[in-house]
């Protein structure tokens, strides 16, 4: 199963508008794409509300994993979303 380890940039981490926008592009993928912190908690992305019990913070490294055709491609996609600061983007 492909995986793929990234470092949270938005400011407020996964809280809010960040988090909204990143369920939303999880849940345009075509595969299941899950989200894990390095306590092992892992979440379906494309849930918002499952993605804000995870707490992530600016900085906090999760791990998203995907099965399937295309899943190199959605996982990419992902990661780049979350390597930038969502909060400064969509101001």
């Amino acid at each position: 199963m492909p995986a793929r380890t990234v470092k949270v940039a938005s400011a407020s981490g996964l809280h809010a508008r960040p988090a909204a926008l990143f369920s939303q592009a999880a849940s345009e993928q075509p595969v299941l794409v899950t989200i894990e912190t390095a306590e092992g908690n892992a979440v379906r992305a494309s849930s918002i509300l499952m993605l804000l019990t995870l707490n992530v913070n600016h900085g906090d490294e999760v791990t998203l994993r995907a099965e399937g055709e295309r899943a190199e491609e959605a996982l990419d996609h992902l990661a780049a979303l979350l390597e930038k600061d969502l909060d400064a983007e969509f101001a």
